[in-house]
């Protein structure tokens, strides 16, 4: 496939490239029980060592699934044609199963979350019926809550102001491109953003954290909100995919380099207050040249379908809706029972991946439950042509 000409058809390495984020957010999520971070169950004893793995991913992992998003967005919204239409089966994509996942399948989180501190005694549902929706924090943490949910409300939030900016005159939204085409050209294509994420990383970091509350949260929209809307502007430039493929390569290996250097700062910076501007930098770096570097190899050398792709990329989603809660509820459990980290982790992974499954398999064939975990009703384009959309520029 050549970048440089217009995308016509599925894309099939960008659905690699989404499957495998979200298959990397998963095992994260585990890697989140052992390590000494803070997190909704923990094991007995931290695995210190497996940190710095996940500090390699942490810049950039949600941060390409953003971009993808953006890109797939454009997709959508082409083929979709009008911008209400848009707004209306995004809604249906990702209001409809952020819902139902903070109704039924976040709830057993808090609940885990809350028998583990020793801070809550009765059963799941007691919980459920008298104290999960109390829209408040009483005993510590916000309840009810969508917990790993965040990423689709942002997603659908982000996804209904593109459909606004898609509803402005034809000549405004091509300005808008053609600005996005010469600024993010050449070198600036990888400058530019890392000094957007440097100064977001200096000047709201620091004041805000990063909450995934949606409404207090000016630094998570600096840096996912400007991840999501590069990817709309990037499906379709034509300039910034030709860069992207000649350097990759190289992409790819100053990430590499950086992460080095990013583990270095991140030891030797460790409560020393000249290191205020080098590790923003760093993780900075790590993070965009990663996610361009992804992008380039996914678009040149993983175009490619098979059955696997074409299962998993339906399937990837509702496994995302679950992962967590099946997690957290495995975890407490082992933690109760005085198992071993080794032990731990072959189990939480098997019966992660056991549960995310059964999970698919049952809700796919249920035509009301099929909107309750983001997948398409049942139709008969549905059943002919698992999938529909194609990554085209129009």
């Amino acid at each position: 496939m050549q970048p440089t000409k217009e995308m016509s058809g599925r894309q099939y390495g960008l659905d690699w490239l989404r499957i495998g984020a979200f298959a990397l957010l998963i095992l994260y999520h585990i890697g989140m029980f052992f390590v000494s971070w803070g997190w909704h169950v923990k094991a007995a004893e931290p695995v210190t060592w497996a940190e710095w793995p996940m500090m390699a991913v942490n810049p950039w992992r949600l941060m390409l699934l953003f971009v993808i998003s953006g890109i797939v967005s454009r997709a959508l919204l082409a083929k979709l044609a009008t911008p209400g239409g848009f707004a209306v089966s995004r809604s249906m994509r990702l209001a409809v199963p952020l819902l139902a996942g903070m109704i039924l399948i976040v709830a057993p989180q808090p609940w885990f979350e809350l028998r583990n501190q020793g801070a809550y005694h009765a059963g799941f549902a007691y919980f459920w019926t008298h104290d999960y929706f109390e829209f408040g924090a009483s005993r510590g943490t916000p309840l009810p809550t969508w917990n790993h949910l965040w990423f689709v409300a942002y997603l659908w939030v982000y996804s209904l102001a593109l459909a606004g900016l898609a509803a402005l005159p034809d000549g405004l939204r091509a300005r808008l491109q053609g600005g996005f085409d010469a600024l993010f050209r050449g070198w600036r294509l990888v400058i530019l953003p890392i000094a957007w994420l440097v100064m977001a990383r200096l000047v709201l970091h620091p004041s805000f954290g990063e909450t995934h509350a949606l409404l207090d949260d000016p630094y998570g929209h600096a840096t996912y909100g400007f991840a999501f809307f590069f990817g709309v502007a990037l499906a379709r430039s034509a300039a910034a995919w030709d860069a992207i493929a000649r350097n990759w390569g190289q992409l790819l290996g100053l990430a590499a380099v950086d992460c080095a250097a990013f583990f270095a700062v991140h030891g030797l910076g460790s409560g020393n207050s000249g290191w205020t501007f080098v590790q923003p930098l760093a993780r900075s770096v790590l993070a965009w040249s990663a996610i361009l570097g992804l992008l380039g190899l996914a678009q040149s050398r993983l175009h490619r379908d098979g059955p696997v792709r074409r299962y998993l990329t339906e399937a990837i989603f509702p496994y995302y809706i679950v992962h967590q809660s099946i997690i957290v509820a495995a975890g407490f459990w082992l933690t109760q029972s005085g198992a071993g980290n080794a032990l731990s982790f072959v189990l939480i992974l098997l019966t992660t991946v056991l549960g995310c499954g059964i999970t698919y398999e049952v809700v796919r064939r249920i035509r009301w439950l099929r909107p309750l975990f983001g997948l398409k009703s049942l139709s008969p384009e549905t059943r002919t042509a698992r999938n529909p959309v194609s990554y085209t520029r129009t």
